[in-house]
């Protein structure tokens, strides 16, 4: 896969520049992970959820990734129900870094 397979049509601005920045975000490991999660669920997130998710999209790379694998601590600040719902969207769809 090498981008977004979902239209940004029908979403609203702030959904739209979630989306877009899921897939750029500068390494390919987390436009995967976080691209594909966006894909999936951005129309069905709350208000709260937007606002997590914006946040995870100012950390850097590196470190977001090593949240997902385990390879570092989760900062409580990103310990929230949007970040347990892309590690476990891509429990099941198999990714095979988390």
């Amino acid at each position: 896969m090498s981008g977004t397979m979902r239209s940004s049509a029908g979403l609203d601005e702030r959904r739209r520049r979630i989306l877009y920045r899921s897939w750029h975000r500068g390494t390919r490991e987390m436009d995967l992970l976080l691209g594909q999660f966006a894909d999936a669920r951005v129309e069905a997130l709350d208000a709260r959820d937007l606002d997590d998710i914006e946040a995870l999209l100012e950390a850097q790379d590196r470190d977001v990734f090593s949240w997902l694998t385990g390879e570092l601590a989760l900062p409580a600040e990103f310990d929230t129900p949007v970040f347990s719902q892309i590690r476990e969207f891509h429990r099941h769809t198999g990714a095979v870094f988390i």
